[in-house]
């Protein structure tokens, strides 16, 4: 020998060099095509199809809806309702106002013609009705004497 180190590999060492080797590129492999496959949820800009699709235009309405409040310690009551089906709308709204009478609004739009209301009010002026708001908020605290134990 000439003083220099030699270096022996045995053939299953360099299989399993190389074993390992085939198994992280098959890895990274998988890795990227998982990566491309993922989907994303940020926004996109919509995308235009190549199949036709109708106009939100061409559609005819049609819907039908009520609601109502009654808040009993202002005495206030309210609610709407309203029928649409294409260019043909009515509906009606009400409202108990601060002086007392009820104020009634009946409505219609029929195409062209335009919005056609009819105003009503049931039930007596009374100056004497009390705002909800001029009531003095004073909150209440309830204290448990066994809290601080």
């Amino acid at each position: 020998m000439n003083g220099s180190p030699v270096v022996l590999i045995s053939f299953s060492e360099a299989t399993e060099h190389s074993m390992n080797a085939k198994v992280l590129i098959l890895l990274g492999l998988a890795a990227i095509a998982a990566a491309d496959s993922f989907e994303s949820y940020e926004y996109r800009p919509p995308q235009r199809s190549s199949e036709s699709f109708e106009s939100y235009e061409s559609g005819e309405a049609k819907y039908d809806f009520n609601w109502a409040v009654s808040h009993d310690p202002s005495s206030n009551e309210f609610g709407h309702q309203e029928a649409r089906d294409g260019d043909h709308t009515q509906g009606s709204y009400y409202v108990q106002l601060p002086d007392g009478r009820l104020q009634t609004v009946k409505y219609f739009v029929d195409g062209d013609s335009g919005y056609v209301a009819e105003v009503n009010y049931e039930g007596e002026v009374s100056h004497e009705s009390v705002s909800f708001e001029s009531q003095e908020y004073r909150p209440r605290y309830v204290y448990d004497s066994n809290e601080s134990k």
